[in-house]
């Protein structure tokens, strides 16, 4: 696409930001809501508009090309991002799980799940590609040293096609070079007989005969060629060749490329230019700018000491220096104005509110929200999106760019940004000379005044302000005289930091939810989803992290095979991190004694915060918090249990750094210690039908020699209860290379995978019962629990009636969201009306239990009653031991009934 359809599409983009600020604007100022259904739509049609606007953005930021467009679309791209994850945050405490949906706001939207999902920024990686390819390097190089990587001789793939071609060449080769020597030495033997004449009338003509000769030899052999190739393409022995999509793609991935370094020369240009324009600046008109400051200044000095008689105080740099002693009001310089982020941390540090000195930002606290009106969490991002629209309609929105075809920067624009940049650095320098200034002005003042004989003030100087706070008192440092690489490289050669496979997040198959599901049923998709906007997000944007929501801690729980650590993998990938593996397993062995972890932890706390971003990976997460430890365990597990915690206290906000477990079994361990260290909690579950039936077709699609047609829908149905992981190693036990050699003449059959895939574990109804179980003793899942039971006692309320049979009264129904019976059948035996009435009566009843007995006088129904004192009164002389009689009913019992 031309530079023109991208400025179109930013156009676009910018008039439905500009629509969706405004209505997220009054979605700030709303009231607190008690109608969570109602808000929770509003929320999720926010939600989903950020997203679409976002992807559209990270499309227009991979490919334009102007450098000062691309900063105000980085800045609208960030904030973008984060706005979603704020709005996550809301819905989260609205729908008090973590997975989101609504049908309705979707169908009013018309969204497909393709256009629902966020988009990983390509910048990400791009931007540092440099730097992880010399990472690597690194890695390669001291894993090679240490003998734990061996030479890897990078061999070309060739395709089955293109081997054929080459035995065919070779072999071809080889019979012509037999024939031509079979021939040379013929031709030797039948010279020997001729005679040695050479006519040179018949010279020329003999060289056009040889030349019409070798041509239409030429000609016909490609003819011939080109027929035997439609042959056999017609007969199927050589697939067609596709070659129009094939060039399509590969020009479209050139002019991409192309694009890509576009960017970067334009880029370098840019900086050149802000350099230039900058150091011009200073030499033409730097003294007339600092003569000019310095005039104003003294100018407002004489003005304040005839107003009030007294010099000034001079305000420090940190307050804002001269331009906040000239500003009237004193607020409008921009070293004044805090930030929305600051704000809300100084309300929250001065809060008297233990609760709200605690709470931190990404938090869900179990009390939140609930018997509450919601309210909506305060953006830190919005001021920034309305600060880019305004940015973009002053500047961008009618700026004439017909002479800038080729889309280069502006010099008017880097002139007024660097002149703003220059004077701000003279005033700095002017107000240090106007400070020293003012000191001799005083120091003059007091020796007039003490010259006069006037009683003199002591002129000591104010003490400036140096804006230095009481700084935290950091972590002593074990290792202070040691370079980042050298402890790089021993983190790395004792198997800390792992080198770890690149593996893309879209390599996580499976699509989003078309349709709403439950909290512990996500999608494939929906998972994926959740990890990117919760983990990649802010591992891969400072701007992100610093003030968006902060999760530092994560745990993905879920059975063998569900792709927890292939997650991981895709979060190091697209961020670019390091990954740091502390898992029991790994550090088995590794840093012994209580010296050796404190180093350990110091280690890694110091390396990830030296290589942001950085991903902690703590495999078996349950095993710390285990009550018992199993005695086959020789790993030790509970040696991290007390660090843990402590090293994601230490996380800072600004730090993109994350903690990420994983486990099998999250029930073994004890809940409470295991909240002290996890923030949020993730529940990955068996897939359903769509998407086994997806990663099937999706996983075989891999492999050519698989017919389309081949049935994915019946292995999805053969394969349910298993894992998506368990799929593909089915997959790959069965299509081996031998196997795939044979797949043209011999098709896969669903034997073969049947066969295979009963040879692994299912995951058991036990087992998917045990993990929803946990989930709800989570700290979501327990708030979920108590309002769905608010939600159902108040439902109870007003809905008053309930009919049952009597006869269901013995069936060990529990009922004790009632507390009024009205019994209308009677019956003669009276323990079963006791029955039915203790089933309101049991453990469990909180409220007070009322029991009407209806009875219709002068019917059989009074005989009844009269018939049950008979029963209650023998079966109380039976339990006294007082007489003895049958509880049976007798015939003098019917007739009495009856009346006969």
């Amino acid at each position: 696409m031309s530079n023109r359809t991208f400025n179109r599409l930013w156009t676009s983009s910018q008039k439905d930001l500009e629509k969706l600020a405004v209505n997220d604007f009054e979605y700030q100022a709303i009231e607190a809501q008690h109608d969570r259904s109602e808000i929770q739509g509003q929320v999720y049609e926010l939600y989903l508009r950020y997203i679409v606007i976002a992807n559209k953005l990270e499309e227009i930021y991979d490919q334009i090309v102007q450098p000062q467009k691309r900063i105000l679309i980085r800045k609208l791209l960030d904030n973008c991002l984060g706005r979603v994850l704020e709005l996550k945050h809301d819905l989260v405490v609205i729908d008090m799980m973590e997975f989101s949906y609504n049908d309705a706001v979707v169908e009013k939207l018309g969204l497909t799940p393709l256009s629902m999902e966020l988009h990983v920024p390509k910048y990400f990686r791009r931007e540092k590609e440099e730097m992880l390819n010399e990472r690597r390097k690194f890695m390669d190089d001291i894993l090679r040293r240490i003998g734990a990587l061996d030479e890897e001789i990078v061999e070309e793939e060739l395709s089955e096609l293109d081997a054929i071609k080459i035995i065919q060449t070779h072999e071809r080769a080889r019979q012509g070079r037999l024939r031509a020597q079979f021939m040379k030495e013929l031709k030797l033997l039948k010279e020997k007989g001729k005679p040695e004449s050479r006519d040179k009338s018949t010279t020329g003509l003999n060289a056009a005969m040889k030349i019409q000769k070798v041509w239409r030899g030429y000609a016909t052999r490609r003819q011939t060629r080109r027929r035997k190739m439609e042959e056999m393409i017609l007969i199927g022995m050589i697939p067609p060749q596709v070659t129009t999509a094939r060039t399509a793609v590969d020009e479209l991935e050139e002019a991409k490329v192309a694009r890509y370094q576009q960017q970067k020369d334009f880029q370098e240009e840019y900086e050149n230019s802000l350099v230039r324009v900058k150091e011009e600046i200073y030499s033409k008109q730097g003294a007339a700018m600092k003569e000019d400051i310095a005039d104003e200044i003294r100018t407002w000095f004489k003005e304040y000491q005839k107003r009030t008689g007294r010099l000034p105080d001079f305000p420090s740099e940190e307050a804002g220096g001269s331009r906040h002693l000239l500003s009237r009001q004193a607020t409008e310089s921009e070293m004044s104005r805090s930030s929305v982020m600051s704000s809300r941390e100084s309300k929250l540090k001065s809060s008297k509110d233990p609760k709200l000195q605690q709470k931190r930002p990404g938090e869900v606290s179990l009390e939140e929200g609930l018997d509450k009106a919601f309210k909506p969490m305060q953006s830190s991002f919005l001021p920034e999106i309305k600060n880019g629209i305004d940015e973009y309609i002053e500047i961008w929105k009618g700026k004439d760019e017909s002479h800038n075809l080729r889309q280069t920067y502006y010099d008017d624009m880097i002139y007024e940004e660097k002149y703003a940049d220059v004077e701000t650095e003279l005033r700095r320098i002017v107000d240090d000379i106007m400070r020293q200034e003012l000191d001799l002005l005083q120091i003059a003042l007091d020796r007039d005044r003490a010259q006069k004989g006037k009683k003199t003030k002591k002129g000591s100087k104010k003490a400036r302000r140096s804006g230095k706070k009481g700084k935290k008192k950091r972590e002593k440092d074990l290792t202070p005289d040691r370079t980042t690489e050298s402890l790089f490289e021993e983190l790395l050669t004792n198997g800390i930091i792992k080198k770890f496979p690149e593996t893309p997040i879209e390599a996580y198959v499976g699509d989003l939810s078309y349709a709403a599901r439950s909290a512990l049923n996500p999608s494939p998709g929906d998972v994926r989803h959740l990890i990117k906007q919760y983990c990649i997000l802010p591992l891969g944007s400072e701007t992100i992290r610093n003030f968006g929501p902060c999760i530092k801690s994560l745990l993905v729980a879920g059975p063998k095979g569900s792709g927890k650590t292939s997650l991981v993998h895709a979060i190091c990938t697209e961020t670019g991190s390091v990954l740091f593996d502390i898992s029991p397993a790994n550090i088995a062995g590794k840093y012994p004694g209580k010296s050796g972890l404190i180093m350990l932890m110091h280690l890694v706390s110091k390396v990830s915060r030296l290589l942001q971003p950085s991903v902690i990976y703590f495999g078996d997460a349950e095993k710390p918090f285990m009550k018992k430890v199993p005695k086959t365990d020789r790993t030790d597990p509970k040696r991290l249990k007390k660090d843990l915690p402590k090293l994601v206290k230490n996380i800072q906000p600004e730090d993109r750094i994350m903690l990420i477990g994983t486990s099998n079994c999250p029930w073994e361990a004890d809940m409470k210690l295991m909240v002290q260290t996890y923030q949020r909690f993730v529940y990955i579950p068996r897939p359903d039908y769509g998407a086994l039936s997806y990663a099937w077709k999706e996983m075989l699609s891999h492999y050519s020699g698989v017919p389309r047609q081949f049935d994915t829908g019946a292995m999805a149905k053969i394969s349910d209860g298993y894992t998506i992981g368990s799929v593909a190693k089915c997959i790959r036990e069965v299509i081996t290379c031998k196997r795939m050699l044979q797949l043209r003449t011999q098709p896969l059959t669903h034997l073969e995978l049947i066969n295979a895939l009963s040879a692994l574990e299912p995951v058991y109804k036990e087992e998917e019962e045990a993990f929803m179980y946990w989930w709800c003793k989570t700290p979501l899942g327990r708030r979920r629990s108590k309002q769905m039971e608010m939600e159902h006692e108040a439902r109870m309320e007003m809905e008053n009636v309930m009919l049952l049979s009597l006869t269901a009264g013995g069936v060990g129904l529990n009922l004790v969201g009632a507390n009024h019976l009205l019994l209308l059948d009677l019956h003669w035996n009276p323990q079963l009306e006791a029955q039915a009435q203790d089933r309101v009566y049991r453990v469990g009843q909180k409220k007070t239990v009322f029991v009407w007995k209806f009875m219709c006088v002068e019917t059989v129904e009074q005989a009844i009653r009269g018939l049950q004192e008979k029963k209650i009164g023998i079966a109380n002389e039976v339990l006294t031991g007082t007489k003895q009689k049958g509880s049976k009913l007798s015939i003098d019992d019917l007739k009495a009934l009856f009346g006969m």
